[in-house]
């Protein structure tokens, strides 16, 4: 009898947790928390502004939330957010126990995490149903995601072999390199340009790969939503 109670009860909350990431609710809030710590909390953490702990804990939330809504084996969905949970606590231990090996295996595990957020973002944007504004927002969350994750890679690969990228102000310490990193990342997506210079060739060809990815990106989404478009109103007609 509590099994035939806890079973109805587990599909309400699920199908809770579903209206929540169907709608606009989801993906506003963390479209918002990652504008944030992109473009205010990253370029500021040089001056040891505090907020980023409590955006970071925001994302991990609403991206477990919905990992575990979206539609996925139930094997994908643990494996996910028990990764996720891996990355959150080692980066708490990094932070608070700073060396040199918490933060290349933290950046390791926060570059496949962002990965997996953008797995995320993608099941919950591609889902079957009319376009809506939470799909764009969706487009624009995925495209914030790829420049994150590259920047992980590129602090691997600086904490990896010092000297892969040239800064014309040599970062002081870490936070100063997730911030200029972050800032070669975006101008790299947005094939703006920097003053930071990728050295290696491995620098070289992720920035190669990241400026091909930032131009090939909004096409291949527009070109998806334009097809579901017509393929929902074919359905309808």
């Amino acid at each position: 009898m509590a099994t035939t109670t806890a079973q109805p009860q587990n599909t309400f909350l699920r199908l809770q947790m579903g209206e929540f990431w169907s709608g606009d609710i989801g993906l506003t809030l963390v479209t918002i928390s990652l504008a944030m710590l992109v473009f205010v909390i990253t370029p500021l953490r040089e001056a040891a502004l505090s907020g980023r702990a409590v955006l970071e804990l925001i994302i991990v939330a609403l991206m477990v939330y919905g990992t575990v809504t979206v539609k996925q084996s139930r094997m994908a969905a643990i494996s996910v957010v028990g990764f996720i949970s891996l990355t959150a606590i080692t980066l708490g231990v990094a932070r608070m126990h700073p060396s040199a090996f918490l933060h290349q295996v933290g950046s390791v595990l926060a570059t496949i995490t962002l990965l997996l957020y953008f797995r995320v973002v993608l099941l919950v944007m591609f889902r079957a149903g009319r376009i809506t504004w939470s799909r764009i927002q969706g487009g624009i969350c995925a495209y914030l995601l790829l420049g994150m994750a590259w920047a992980s890679a590129f602090q691997v690969l600086e904490q990896h072999r010092p000297g892969s990228f040239r800064f014309v102000g040599p970062p002081l310490n870490f936070d100063q390199l997730i911030s200029k990193l972050t800032y070669y990342s975006f101008c790299t997506l947005t094939t703006l340009g920097s003053e930071v210079t990728p050295v290696s060739p491995i620098a070289r060809s992720l920035t190669i790969a990241e400026a091909m990815v930032g131009q090939l990106f909004p096409a291949v989404f527009l070109g998806a939503l334009v097809a579901m478009a017509m393929q929902s109103q074919s359905k309808v007609s």
